[in-house]
């Protein structure tokens, strides 16, 4: 039988008693701040029970009630916009009596080759699937340059944009994009981040799923990188994106663009995908063409380096890194945060000393392998943001993600 045949009433009945269930299960959500003030954090629970609909946390005075986003797998995640250190707050869990009456604030929209997620209506970033098409009066861009499965546009909240795509300094770079650069396959040298040299490259096989939210929307898609070596394509690699933009400013009051990339390597075959050490690779990021130059760009990172040498030498390591300058309309920036539990973290940072570009290449501190049922997981949080960067504040948004806030259910 069809949904759409399905009776209202009958809909109405298994609503209400899986939120009788639901509620008989858990009707309380305390959160713990720990040893750190709190704000602007995501928290994710686990739910004692799936929980469909919508639901809202409200806490003990009465308050707003704020969205408690949940999926069918009991999960359950909201956002802490403040707590002080040591502090707890418990909220009463209701339903919201019109689950979808109002628009998601987070939104996956598709259209042909992309995915655009947007917040509150406004564009943060699009996401490409297919191979893309090259920018207008570029004889120098060749068919072995073109590939899908990257984002680009990141936007700030005033609409400007942080990242670019096939600069003409370096056609193989793209918005945001993952890659390996000197790797191994098969006992032969491979190379699916240098496109242009034609040993390999990463292409993008299916858009898996989109979601919208309250707290969070998304998509996860899935490439592949292929070894172009031996005389005939041969996949190495299978790679899973999963992408998902939060509900969260830079600071109280200081809107930003909060996302997420995990990225997860799985070897394809039985040959393990070697990465010896080298100065770059993984995950990179295409600042704005505007910052091109040594004095167009500021960077910063963690450790309080400014000096972008010292990451062109392979000196420079962190949590956190940012890049931002002057732009029409205004000051922007982007910055990347490294998961603590990122391989080799806090990993290594390659720096360009006069052009936009940074990676986090964990190789730089030592060879890895992708082995056969030994997947590499690489997560990073970035936060795309109008004016310049406040230490204080990314590196607050670095602890809330290395070490979240504590929610349970009672």
């Amino acid at each position: 039988m069809s949904t759409s045949s399905f009776p209202r009433a009958a809909h109405a009945l298994v609503f209400a008693a899986a939120l009788a269930s639901a509620a008989t299960a858990a009707d309380r959500v305390t959160v713990d701040a720990g040893p750190r003030d709190r704000a602007e954090a995501v928290v994710e629970i686990a739910l004692p029970t799936p929980m469909p609909g919508g639901w809202n946390l409200v806490a003990g005075d009465g308050t707003a009630a704020i969205p408690l986003q949940t999926d069918g797998d009991g999960h359950g995640w909201f956002v802490l916009r403040d707590l002080p250190r040591g502090k707890s707050r418990t909220y009463s869990l209701k339903a919201n009596d019109t689950p979808g009456s109002a628009a998601p604030r987070i939104r996956a929209v598709k259209s042909p080759g992309a995915v655009r997620l947007e917040v509150g209506g406004k564009p943060a970033l699009t996401y490409r699937t297919t191979p893309t098409e090259f920018p207008p009066d570029r004889g120098d861009l060749t068919p072995i340059f073109r590939r899908g499965g990257y984002i680009h546009p990141v936007l700030t909240p005033a609409g400007l944009q942080v990242t670019d795509d096939y600069p003409a300094n370096h056609r193989h770079h793209h918005g945001i994009w993952f890659a390996w650069s000197h790797a191994e396959f098969e006992g032969r040298p491979t190379d699916t981040w240098n496109m242009g040299d034609g040993k390999g490259t990463v292409e993008f096989t299916a858009l898996e799923t989109t979601w919208d939210g309250a707290v969070h929307g998304g998509f996860r898609a899935r490439h592949r990188q292929v070894d172009l070596t031996s005389g005939k394509p041969r996949v190495a690699l299978e790679e899973i994106w999963s992408v998902r933009l939060l509900d969260l400013s830079l600071a109280p009051g200081r809107g930003a663009h909060v996302f997420d990339v995990d990225v997860t390597d799985s070897c394809a075959g039985t040959e393990p995908f070697r990465l010896p050490e080298y100065r770059y690779g993984g995950i990179g990021v295409r600042g704005n063409w505007a910052w091109n130059g040594p004095a167009a760009l500021r960077f910063l990172n963690s450790e309080g380096v400014t000096d972008r040498s010292k990451g062109d030498k392979n000196q420079t390591t962190g949590r956190w890194a940012y890049l931002g300058g002057p732009l029409p309309g205004g000051w922007a920036g982007i910055a990347i945060l490294g998961h603590p539990a990122n391989a080799l973290a806090p990993q290594p940072q390659r720096i360009h000393p006069t052009e936009p570009f940074l990676c986090l290449a964990p190789q730089q501190a030592g060879a890895l392998a992708i082995t056969p049922g030994k997947p590499l997981r690489s997560r990073y949080r970035f936060v795309a943001f109008d004016g310049d960067a406040v230490a204080g504040e990314l590196e607050r948004l670095w602890q809330d993600y290395a070490e979240p806030p504590v929610a349970r259910v009672e």
